[in-house]
């Protein structure tokens, strides 16, 4: 099954490849089928966007599966025109590029501090010639895998996940110390349910435990 990925990032890419290893699947990107158009991100919500990249690029491919992610800082108000958001890239309507995004962020939480709470929410959408399904974890469980970001990098950079360079687990764990299928958001059941809605929603059997 050849599936799309529908993103220009490498790390989303190696994410999907690790989590989805041993599937009969062969990736594609949109690079590889010369696809330069993107959508209108309109939605409200991270699995809303998801959608919509989705829908958009089924017109290139039977399967796609697209990602979109939501940033926020737990002791910041939803309201506060501050808060990421779905903007993680896009603060203040200026995207920004890897080392740009270091820099903006690593201002943002010393002005929080120096360190600060912060938890991603991940929208996730496959379509198929049998249709568009969405998949996003709550509030709450995005609260179970939050994590700390800090003003001051490592010199360690991870390309298309530059807050990596920021993050710790809760434990300590500098982020970039751990395998790029981890990220803070993919842990523990939340991790294994949206694989399972990822395979499901492509139409796969269950791989087998060992």
């Amino acid at each position: 099954m050849k599936v799309l990925i529908g993103t220009t990032n490498p790390a989303k890419l190696r994410m999907f490849e690790q989590v989805l290893d041993g599937y009969p699947i062969e990736f594609v990107t949109l690079r590889d089928l010369g696809i330069t158009a993107e959508p209108e991100e309109m939605g409200e919500d991270p699995a809303q966007n998801a959608a919509i990249k989705a829908a958009f690029y089924g017109q290139f491919a039977d399967y796609v599966i697209c990602n979109d992610s939501g940033l926020y800082f737990d002791d910041m108000a939803l309201d506060d025109p501050r808060q990421p958001g779905l903007h993680i890239r896009t603060p203040r309507g200026k995207r920004l590029d890897d080392e740009e995004m270091i820099l903006y962020y690593s201002q943002l939480v010393h002005s929080l501090g120096g360190k600060a709470l912060a938890y991603y929410l991940d929208g996730f959408a496959v379509k198929t010639p049998a249709g568009l399904q969405t998949f996003m974890k709550s509030q709450e469980e995005g609260r179970e895998n939050a994590f700390w970001m800090l003003d001051t990098p490592c010199e360690e950079r991870r390309p298309g996940w530059p807050l990596d360079s920021l993050s710790l687990l809760m434990d300590g764990t500098p982020y970039l110390k751990r395998g790029v299928e981890h990220k803070p958001s993919s842990a523990g059941t939340t991790k294994r349910a949206w694989v399972q809605f990822l395979a499901s929603a492509l139409g796969l059997s269950p791989l087998e435990e060992a």
